[in-house]
């Protein structure tokens, strides 16, 4: 369980960035970017990349860093630009490739198909790419190993007299 930690909370973070991505990209495509669901889709991403590297920085590989922060940052936000462009490519295919847009199919379809490749197969492509590379180059090395149970605790010594 220990050795799936980060991994776990990487998938917690994940859920929650799906959540905001999602909104947005909803929000957007059935208002003011209807003709626009790549615009909508990066606009999501790019929102849901900046919260993401907050909560992973801060929660899921706390324990890890090894590089200075501001070229952390710089390796995160490339790493996950190309997750984005990862995660629309499915979605640019099954807009304008396959053509499931209104009116060529119905609005249920077109939806279905857009969440389809744009959050099953792009997000499980991206999600792979992106913890594969936080962990071997943006959070490289693990600086402070998390403790395992409360006896690992530096708890002071209560039988001194």
């Amino acid at each position: 369980m220990l050795r799936h930690r980060e991994l776990i909370k990487f998938a917690i973070v994940g859920g929650t960035t799906f959540l905001i991505d999602s909104g947005i990209f909803y929000t957007l495509k059935l208002t003011v970017l209807s003709e626009k669901p790549v615009t909508a889709k990066i606009i999501g991403g790019v929102v849901a990349v900046i919260c993401s590297y907050i909560l992973n920085r801060e929660w899921s590989f706390r324990n890890r860093g090894g590089r200075e922060r501001t070229h952390e940052a710089f390796l995160f936000f490339f790493v996950s630009g190309i997750g984005v462009v990862l995660s629309f490519i499915p979605l640019w295919i099954s807009s304008y490739v396959f053509n499931l847009r209104v009116p060529e199919v119905s609005l249920a379809v077109e939806n279905i198909a857009d969440f389809v490749s744009a959050y099953v197969i792009g997000n499980v492509l991206q999600m792979f790419f992106r913890f594969y590379c936080f962990k071997r180059f943006v959070f490289p090395e693990e600086t402070v190993p998390e403790t395992n149970t409360i006896d690992d605790l530096d708890t002071p010594d209560l039988d001194r007299t």
